[in-house]
């Protein structure tokens, strides 16, 4: 059975895309950039967008019934190479433990105050 997720945002509905889709025992997280959707407004730096991509991510898996230490794959896109090194330890605070596979790339995004986005698929664990 397919479950839609939503945040609220206009652009799900614009873009006619979820904010995740859970399919069986598996997530699959859109790629979301560093938007407070309560207030629709958007951080100047990477770090607080970061933050706020991860809170995204979390309640949309959480909304799906599944958990951060459920995410077995992740995407970050980052406009510039020197934000590396500023968001590795903050993404590291969330997944240093779940250690997903992962790739990073330099791109340019849909909006120039977009800085970062990441796209998580999420597997449920069994005991």
């Amino acid at each position: 059975m397919r479950k839609l997720i939503s945040t609220g945002s206009s652009f799900e509905k614009t873009a006619g895309y979820s904010r995740a889709v859970v399919q069986g025992d598996w997530c699959f997280v859109s790629g979301t950039t560093g938007y407070d959707y309560a207030t629709m407004t958007m951080p100047d730096t990477v770090e607080a967008q970061t933050r706020n991509c991860l809170a995204t991510i979390g309640k949309a898996l959480h909304d799906g019934g599944f958990e951060m230490a459920d995410v077995v794959r992740a995407h970050y896109y980052i406009t510039d190479q020197t934000f590396v090194d500023i968001v590795f330890p903050i993404l590291g605070e969330t997944f240093g433990d779940i250690r997903p596979a992962a790739t990073m790339i330099v791109c340019q995004l849909n909006k120039p105050e977009m800085k970062i986005e990441i796209e998580v698929t999420a597997l449920r664990r069994t005991a």
